[in-house]
C-alpha cells in the first residue's frame, strides 16, 4: 500500500509540474534559511552548557549608582574574593582570575637556545588555584592539586603549548620556563586539553595568581582597595544545593557595608549573582576582555524570519493545493467508489506532502552553503556547513519534515477527502464546484504572505534609514582622512615592576620624525580618538556656588592640536596648555549642564574636585563618543601628557592616492623607534562605521529576508496566476470575441490579486509603524519613521505583485481564442 501511495504521489507531481516546482522552491528557500538559523541559534545557546553544576555557578557582578547614571561592571574589587572566603557561607568554591592584555611571551634563551617571541597573545589570565576546582579541564600532566599554589607558576593548554615548544611530549613541557613582557619568568607547572565544547572559556595560559602579589601588578590592580572595580577582576562562586542566590546577594551587601564603613565612605555599590547562561548574553555586563556577545533580541530576530519563510512556503502548497481540488475530484470520487476511506486519502495526501518537504529538504542543504555565505557576518566563528553533519541537525531536520508536511498538506488532506463521490461523478458542471470551496482561505493567506513580505520591507528601510542617519549625522567631529595608532607606555613594555614606573619618552621622539613628513597636515599626541571602544571614568565633584555636585565622568586626554585636528568646536573659554599632569580641564556642553548653566560660559573657572583640584578652561560642543544608542554624557578632557599614547594623523583628503606612501613613511618613522614592535594603524571613519556594525548587519539580513519573502509570495501568486487563467480559459475567448481588450483583460485578471495586496499593505503599515517605532527606541538618537517609508514598501510590493500577475495575465489575453473555444 505505502508504495501505491508513492507511485500515485510521484505521478501527480509529475502531472502538475509548475505548482510542484513552486512549492518544492518556496519549501526549499524556507527550509535552508530554518536550518542555518537553527546553526545559529544552537550554537549561542550552546555556550558553556557543558560545565558539571553549571546551573549553581554564578559570577559575581557590581553596580553602582549616581544621580544621573547608573553604572554596572562585570569585575568586583580585589579584595572581595578573599571577604567571600571568610565571610559569606553558603558557597562551596569561589575562584577570581584577572584578564590580561594582549602580551609578549619569551620563549627560550637560556644557554645556547635562542630565544622566540610571540607578540600580542590573548587568552591569558592570573587565577587562583581554585579556578580547576569551578571548571573542568583534562588534564594531560601535572597536577590540578598544586599547579597555582605557587607564584610564577602557569597551566597551558595543549594548543599553546604546541605553538611554544612544537613536537616535545606534555611531560616534557612541565618546569619550562616563559617570560611575560620581559619582567616576569614563569615556570611551566601544567597542561591541560583544550575546551573543545562552545565555550566563552577560552583562555590558554592560567598563571597562578600569587604572580600578581608579588611583583607590581598589584599597584595597578588596587589590591587592598575596597572602591576600586575594574572589569578584568572576575569573581565566580558555585554556590551548595538548595542556596539561593538571593541569600549570597545580602551576604554580600553586608560585606560591602562593614568594609565601607571601614574606609568611611558611603558605599552606592552593590554586587549582584549573575548565572553562568547569562554571560553569554547580558549585554550590560559583558563577558572578558575582547569576547563578542550574543544579541538575544538578534537571534529571536533570526527566528522570526525563519518562521514567516517557511509559513509563506507553506501557504503556497496549501493554496495551490485547494485551487487544484477541481482537477483532483474525479480521482478522489473513483477512489472513494473503489473503497477508499477518508483516512486513506488524507494519507495519500499528507504523503504527497512529505514528498514534497523531503525534496525541499535535499535541496535545502544544497543550497545552505550559499546562505551561510549570504549571511555570514551574522554567523558566529564557530558556524560553517559542516556543522550540519551532526546528529542533532538530523534530528532537527526529521521533525522540520514531518511539521512542514502535517502543516501544509493536513488542511487540502482534508478538504479533498470530504468530497462526495456521488456529488463529484454526477455531472462535469458539479465538478468544478470545489475550485469556490478555499475561495476565502485562499485570499486570507495570500493576504498572510504579503502582510510578512511587506512588513520586512517596512523594517528593511527603516533599519537602513536608521543606519544611514547615524553615520552621515554630525557626530560633532571630523571623520575623513584621519588616522590613529598607538605606541607601547613603558620603557620594557608591559613591565610592572616598581622601578620601571617611568613613562615612555620614545614617543616624542617619534612625534618629532612624524612633523618631518609633508603630506601630514595635522599631528596630535593624546588619548583615545573621540569615539572610541575604550572608557575610562571616575567621580567627580564640581562646588557650583549653589552645592557640591557629584556624578561619574568620563576622563579624556587631548593636546593643544587635538580639538583642531578633529575639529571639534570650544562654544566657550579656550584650549588646553600643554602640560605633563593634570593641571586643567575641558569640559562638554552636557556636563556644563549637568552642573546647572544654561549658558557654557557659567562653567568656566569652577574647579573640579579628584585628588586634586583643577579648574574648568574651556567647554565643547557635545559630540558623540559611542554610537547614536547612547545619549550624550558628562565628559572631561585633561592635558595630562603622561597618559598620551595614541598619535592622531591628519592626511590630505583630498588627495586619497597618497594615504599609503604617508603610511609607509609613518611605519618606517615608528620602526626606527620601536623595532620590536607591531605597527598597527586605524582610519577614524573605521572607527566610527565599527559602531553600526550590528544595524548593517541586520539590514543585510534583512535584505535578504524580504527579498526572499516577496520570491516565495510571488512564486505562489503565480501558481494561483496560472491556476485562475487556466480555469477561465473559455471567459476569456468569449470577451476575446466580443471585443475586449487585451489591456481590459489583464487588468480585468490581476485586480482581484492586486486587491489582496492592496489589503495587506493595510495590515502590514501599523504593525511595521509600531515594530520599528519600538526599534528605534533603542537609539537616544534616531531618524523619523516618514510616511514615505511605508508608501514605498507599499509600492515595492504592489509592483513585483503586478509584474508577477500580469505576465501571466498577458500571455492568456494575448492567446488566439479560436484555441480555447473550438471545443464548445
Amino acid at each position: 500500500m505505502l508504495l501505491s501511495y508513492l507511485k500515485t504521489a510521484i505521478r501527480n507531481l509529475v502531472r502538475h509540474k509548475v505548482s510542484s516546482v513552486i512549492n518544492v522552491v518556496g519549501l526549499s528557500i524556507g527550509i535552508s534559511a530554518s536550518l542555518v538559523i537553527y546553526l545559529i541559534v544552537h550554537h549561542e545557546f550552546s555556550f558553556d552548557t557543558f560545565h558539571r553544576d553549571g546551573d549553581r555557578i554564578y559570577r559575581v557582578v557590581s553596580k553602582t549608582e549616581f544621580p544621573d547614571m547608573t553604572f554596572r561592571n562585570s569585575g568586583v574589587p580585589v579584595p572581595t574574593a578573599r571577604a567571600v572566603r571568610e565571610e559569606v557561607t553558603g558557597v562551596s568554591h569561589a575562584t577570581f582570575f584577572i584578564t590580561a592584555n594582549e602580551t609578549k611571551v619569551t620563549v627560550g634563551g637560556a644557554g645556547n637556545e635562542s630565544p622566540r617571541v610571540f607578540r600580542n597573545q590573548g587568552d591569558i589570565i592570573y587565577a587562583d588555584n581554585d579556578y580547576f576546582k569551578m571548571f573542568d579541564y583534562r588534564w594531560l600532566a601535572g597536577s590540578p592539586a598544586t599547579a597555582l599554589t605557587e607564584p610564577f607558576q602557569v597551566v597551558l593548554t595543549e594548543s599553546r603549548a604546541e605553538l611554544y615548544f612544537p613536537s616535545i611530549a606534555p611531560a616534557e613541557v612541565i618546569s619550562r620556563h616563559l617570560t611575560y613582557d620581559d619582567s616576569i619568568t614563569v615556570t611551566v607547572s601544567g597542561l591541560v586539553e583544550d575546551l573543545h565544547q562552545i565555550t566563552d572559556f577560552t583562555f590558554c595560559e592560567i598563571i597562578s595568581l600569587g604572580t600578581v602579589e608579588h611583583t607590581g601588578l598589584k599597584d595597578q590592580w588596587g589590591w587592598n582597595e575596597w572602591g576600586s572595580i575594574n572589569s578584568a577582576s572576575q569573581l565566580f562562586l558555585k554556590l551548595m544545593p538548595g542556596v539561593s542566590p538571593k541569600r549570597i546577594e545580602q551576604q554580600l551587601a553586608e560585606v560591602r557595608n562593614r568594609h565601607g564603613k571601614n574606609e568611611g565612605k558611603k558605599d552606592d555599590t552593590q554586587h549582584f549573582l549573575q548565572s553562568l547562561s547569562d554571560i553569554h548574553f547580558n549585554p550590560q555586563y559583558g563577558i572578558f576582555d575582547n569576547h563578542s556577545q550574543a544579541y538575544k533580541p538578534a537571534i529571536y530576530g533570526l527566528l522570526a524570519v525563519a518562521i514567516f519563510l517557511l509559513f509563506i512556503g507553506c501557504i503556497n502548497f496549501i493554496n495551490l493545493a485547494t485551487a487544484q481540488a477541481a482537477q483532483r475530484a474525479k480521482e478522489i470520487g473513483i477512489r472513494k467508489t473503489l473503497g477508499s476511506t477518508n483516512a486513506q486519502l488524507v494519507l495519500q495526501f499528507l504523503g504527497e506532502s512529505f514528498l514534497l518537504t523531503l525534496l525541499a529538504t535535499v535541496l535545502s542543504i544544497a543550497i545552505a552553503p550559499l546562505l551561510l555565505d549570504l549571511f555570514r557576518d551574522f554567523i558566529p566563528a564557530g558556524v560553517s556547513y559542516q556543522s550540519t553533519f551532526q546528529t542533532h541537525v538530523w534530528i532537527f531536520l526529521g521533525l522540520l519534515i514531518l511539521a512542514v508536511s502535517v502543516l501544509s498538506g493536513l488542511y487540502p488532506a482534508l478538504v479533498l477527502s470530504r468530497f462526495q463521490p456521488a456529488f463529484i461523478l454526477r455531472s462535469q458542471v458539479f465538478a468544478g464546484r470545489p475550485t469556490t470551496r478555499g475561495v476565502w482561505l485562499r485570499k486570507t493567506l495570500t493576504v498572510a504572505q504579503f502582510t510578512i513580505a511587506q512588513f520586512l520591507i517596512i523594517a528593511t528601510i527603516a533599519v537602513s534609514k536608521q543606519v544611514l542617519f547615524s553615520l552621515n549625522t554630525d557626530l560633532g567631529y571630523r571623520r575623513d582622512a584621519i588616522v590613529w595608532f598607538r605606541v607601547p607606555w613603558r620603557f620594557s613594555y608591559g613591565q610592572w615592576n616598581s622601578s620601571s614606573q617611568h613613562a615612555d619618552n620614545r614617543r616624542f621622539a617619534l612625534l618629532e620624525k612624524l612633523k618631518e613628513i609633508p603630506e601630514i597636515s595635522r599631528i596630535s599626541l593624546a588619548g583615545s580618538p573621540p569615539a572610541s571602544t575604550s572608557t575610562s571614568s571616575t567621580t567627580m565633584k564640581v562646588d557650583n556656588g549653589k552645592k557640591v555636585v557629584e556624578t561619574m565622568v568620563e576622563i579624556r586626554y587631548a593636546d593643544t592640536n587635538y580639538f583642531d585636528l578633529y575639529g571639534m568646536k570650544l562654544v566657550a573659554g579656550r584650549n588646553l596648555m600643554p602640560s605633563d599632569t593634570a593641571k586643567e580641564y575641558v569640559i562638554n556642553e552636557t556636563y556644563a549642564k549637568f552642573l546647572g548653566f544654561g549658558r557654557p560660559e557659567g562653567a568656566l573657572g569652577l574647579f573640579i574636585q579628584r585628588s586634586f583640584r583643577a579648574p574648568i578652561v574651556g567647554v565643547l560642543a557635545d559630540f558623540h563618543t559611542k554610537s547614536t544608542h547612547v545619549a550624550i554624557k558628562p565628559l572631561a578632557y585633561s592635558g595630562a601628557t603622561d597618559n598620551c599614547y595614541t598619535f592622531h594623523l591628519a592626511l590630505n583628503p583630498r588627495d586619497p592616492s597618497s594615504w599609503k606612501r604617508t603610511l609607509d613613511e609613518t611605519e618606517k618613522a615608528y620602526k626606527e623607534i620601536y623595532p620590536d614592535q607591531d605597527f598597527d594603524a586605524t582610519f577614524f571613519d573605521e572607527t566610527v562605521a565599527a559602531f553600526y556594525k550590528t544595524e548593517e548587519n541586520t539590514a543585510h539580513l534583512l535584505n535578504w529576508a524580504a527579498g526572499l519573502a516577496i520570491l516565495i509570495s510571488c512564486l505562489g501568486l503565480l501558481g494561483l496566476a496560472i491556476y485562475t487563467t487556466n480555469t477561465r480559459t473559455k471567459e476569456i475567448g468569449v470577451r476575446k470575441v466580443l471585443g475586449a481588450s487585451v489591456a481590459g483583460i489583464v487588468s480585468l485578471l490581476s485586480k482581484d490579486f492586486l486587491l489582496l495586496v492592496l489589503v495587506a499593505f493595510g495590515v502590514a503599515a501599523p504593525v511595521g509603524w509600531w515594530a520599528m517605532h519600538r526599534w528605534l527606541e533603542d537609539f537616544a538618537y534616531r531618524t523619523a519613521l516618514n510616511w514615505w517609508v511605508f508608501v514605498l514598501a507599499g509600492a515595492l510590493a504592489i509592483a513585483t505583485a503586478l509584474l508577477t500577475v500580469s505576465i501571466q495575465a498577458f500571455q492568456a489575453a494575448s492567446a488566439n481564442p479560436v484555441d480555447s473555444l473550438r471545443n464548445e
